[in-house]
């Protein structure tokens, strides 16, 4: 296993708490919301979410869609995100363990499929067949959705970046999509906005590491710039 995946998943095995505190601080401006309502109206959607980490996206749709099924790999971010979406009022959600390539739910269930930060780790994690794991994962959101269905994918373009500036390993995964899978796209800025610079400085620090964050802070530092891209498809009825 390559040291960066080991990395990532020593954080969503054992600091989950830690990294949900981290998300929360995410999108200051609340524009991830406006621009999914936007490329497809959530009310009255059943929604099923790859890789929901601590269930950042499941809050955010659950006071919207009808029903909400919610995977992820990790019990440590699947018990973290139940803790929360208990406290949250909502009652039409569900969690439960499950793959990005074979998801343990019905074919053409859903009215959206979506992801979250989630799909993008591929490139890192398995550089030798990121492409054809890829391509099993949008098949596997294409078996789940209904006809007429939107399938949408979610990922950085550039933290500390006031402007989109992906990495060129990440810049060959979003081209695939484009070109290979007729994929539509748009960006958004989601900054961050931290409490303190302490809190910007301990919460950065975990994740990032040192480079990046030493690049984005200075003593005085508790919003964070970051470039969201969001990626979709319509598929025919």
């Amino acid at each position: 296993m390559s040291s960066r995946r080991n990395f990532f998943r020593d954080i969503y095995r054992n600091r989950a708490e830690q990294y949900d505190r981290l998300v929360a601080r995410e999108d200051m401006h609340g524009n991830l919301f406006a621009a999914l309502n936007d490329i497809r109206a959530l009310h009255g959607l059943k929604v099923v979410e790859f890789g929901a980490g601590t269930g950042r996206l499941t809050r955010q749709l659950s006071v919207a869609v009808e029903r909400i099924f919610s995977f992820d790999i990790e019990p440590a971010m699947l018990k973290q995100a139940d803790a929360a979406m208990r406290t949250s009022g909502m009652t039409n959600w569900h969690l439960a363990l499950g793959d990005n390539a074979q998801m343990p739910i019905a074919s053409a269930c859903a009215d959206l499929v979506i992801e979250g930060w989630s799909f993008a780790h591929v490139i890192g994690w398995h550089p030798k067949d990121w492409l054809a794991r890829t391509d099993a994962m949008l098949a596997e959101m294409t078996r789940i959705l209904k006809p007429g269905g939107t399938a949408v994918l979610i990922e950085t373009l550039g933290t500390g970046r006031r402007r989109p500036q992906p990495t060129d390993k990440l810049a060959r995964l979003y081209r695939h999509w484009r070109e290979q899978h007729r994929f539509e796209s748009r960006w958004i800025r989601t900054d961050y906005q931290f409490a303190s610079p302490q809190e910007a400085d301990e919460l950065m620090r975990f994740f990032f590491g040192n480079e990046l964050t030493d690049a984005c802070l200075d003593i005085n530092t508790v919003i964070v710039p970051e470039c969201t891209g969001i990626w979709w498809k319509h598929v025919v009825g």
